[in-house]
């Protein structure tokens, strides 16, 4: 093993064991490195890579402290690696959406509220009957993120939040080259809202599901 990474396991594993809990602060880096039989450059750059990944804070002049761990925190690494992705990656990542995002809905059905819900009306009501298309996407992305926050699960949400960044081209492309793409995602943003109205949780499942799997087929047949 690395010496870089035999010292980012040592800090990992005083986090998960409890030595370390979220927002402690570290030890000197000198005492660290003398308890975990580390040197200290090789105590640096697991500190440096562990602050990447949004393990570690390290303040200036402070110290270096535990963060919250929050999973909406911790996977904010996620939408930097995934905006690394190939286009010949992206129907594999609807396809992960596609899994995900319908049990979302379906669980935002029990739980949203009706202020929520006008919220979410008021939105597709401004948005009117023939948005660009680039309008139409940046509403589908708050639509399905304000939809998904309402299923009461951060890691999920966050999950989908970094998903969505990989699909947004694709969407754009087929709202410029499908005909009637525009009116039929307006159609289907339209049916799962009432299906979440009507707290039809299955309902809204399918047509959450029905939503990404028409991007997704469109996708698949230009490929």
């Amino acid at each position: 093993m690395a010496v870089t990474d035999e010292a980012i396991e040592k800090i990992k594993g005083m986090i998960v064991s409890g030595a370390l809990r979220p927002g402690d602060r570290l030890p000197k880096e000198s005492e660290l490195a003398a308890d975990l039989g580390l040197s200290r450059n090789s105590l640096r750059e697991a500190v440096r890579a562990l602050s990447l990944i949004r393990i570690l804070d390290v303040r200036q002049g402070d110290g270096t402290y535990v963060t919250s761990l929050d999973p909406q925190l911790l996977l904010e690494a996620l939408s930097f690696v995934v905006d690394f992705h190939r286009d010949d990656t992206v129907l594999e990542f609807l396809a992960v959406r596609r899994i995900l995002e319908p049990a979302a809905t379906a669980m935002a059905a029990l739980r949203i509220s009706e202020q929520q819900l006008d919220a979410l009306t008021a939105q597709l009501d401004k948005l009117g009957e023939a948005p660009s298309v680039e309008d139409l996407v940046a509403c589908d992305l708050d639509f399905h993120r304000g939809i998904v926050h309402s299923s009461g699960n951060s890691v999920l949400c966050s999950l989908l939040d970094g998903l969505s960044g990989p699909t947004t081209r694709a969407r754009i492309w087929r709202g410029l080259t499908q005909e009637d793409a525009v009116a039929r995602t307006l159609r289907e943003h339209r049916a799962i809202l009432a299906a979440l109205r009507d707290r039809d949780a299955e309902a809204a499942r399918s047509w959450a599901t029905v939503h990404i799997a028409s991007v997704e087929q469109w996708l698949r047949s230009t490929l």
